[in-house]
């Protein structure tokens, strides 16, 4: 069992916790994720390791459906049953000098926190776009300020920030950067436009991807994802891939697989505890 020690409410929906997991926050690298699961028999939910701190770990989630929904009812010291990681590769970072450019939208500004400040810390300049629909649902600005030469902030609505989404920005910050590569972390259809922008502008992409998962090991393939045309396990040779070979027609699709199931459950947890409202921020 894995406490909770300490929640936070970061946005409408969207949480901070920090669970105590001595094992796995030794072992945990920036871009390392775990699966947890909020009850005994529940689904399996990835979540990135935003920090590792003594012996506990920081995870952001979003409340979207049941399972996450269970979790966001759990009020410390509640306890986890079940806590599979660290998993993933950890991308090796060399130091140098180059400018990265990190392109983050909505929940995505946690899994880039951990990589945008593993940047900064090799000596590398950091730029970085951070997203959100409204700016009551920008996350973590303080903190990707800290690590980031350059913050800049967009809004769908033009409540914060740029009047636009984070692809309008890609152009004019790479024509005053030397970018040496990007990394885009996101809503599904937001790392497909960055990076169809970046492949125009010859920019090399990565993007870290959230697939559907059981068993974290590849052995379901519930994660597989087609990327240059091979198939992949986003759960052991991710979370992160080469943007631009990412078929993200492909994923989006498997996706959509069980939203209508995934909908309705939802819909039931709602009706039976008087909550729609509230739990859709």
């Amino acid at each position: 069992m894995f406490e909770i020690v300490d929640k936070e409410l970061l946005a409408p929906g969207i949480y901070r916790i920090l669970v105590k997991a001595p094992l796995v926050a030794a072992k945990a690298a920036p871009g390392h994720f775990v699966i947890v699961q909020a009850i005994e028999d529940g689904e399996r939910i990835p979540l990135t390791i935003v920090s590792a701190q003594d012996d506990c770990i920081e995870l952001i989630f979003q409340v979207m459906g049941v399972s996450t929904a269970l979790l966001a009812e759990l009020e410390p010291p509640a306890k986890l049953p079940a806590l599979l990681g660290p998993l993933g590769i950890a991308p090796e970072v060399s130091p140098g000098e180059g400018t990265v450019l990190c392109v983050a939208g909505g929940v995505g500004a946690a899994p880039i926190l951990p990589r945008a400040r593993d940047y900064h810390q090799k000596g590398r300049k950091v730029v970085t776009i951070l997203g959100a629909r409204s700016k009551e649902l920008l996350l973590l600005v303080d903190r990707l300020q800290e690590v980031s030469s350059e913050l800049h902030i967009c809004t769908d609505d033009g409540s914060a920030g740029h009047h636009g989404f984070v692809t309008d920005l890609i152009p004019e910050v790479s024509r005053r950067h030397k970018i040496e590569e990007v990394l885009a972390i996101g809503p599904l259809p937001m790392m497909a436009a960055v990076c169809k922008i970046t492949k125009q502008l010859s920019l090399p992409t990565t993007v870290s991807l959230n697939a559907l998962m059981v068993d974290g090991t590849g052995m379901c393939g519930a994660c597989r994802v087609a990327v240059g045309g091979e198939t992949k396990f986003t759960c052991v040779d991710g979370p992160e891939f080469d943007g631009h070979l990412v078929d993200f027609t492909g994923l989006a699709n498997r996706l959509c697989q069980y939203r209508e199931y995934e909908q309705t459950a939802y819909d039931g947890y709602r009706k039976e505890r008087g909550e729609c409202q509230c739990l859709n921020g």
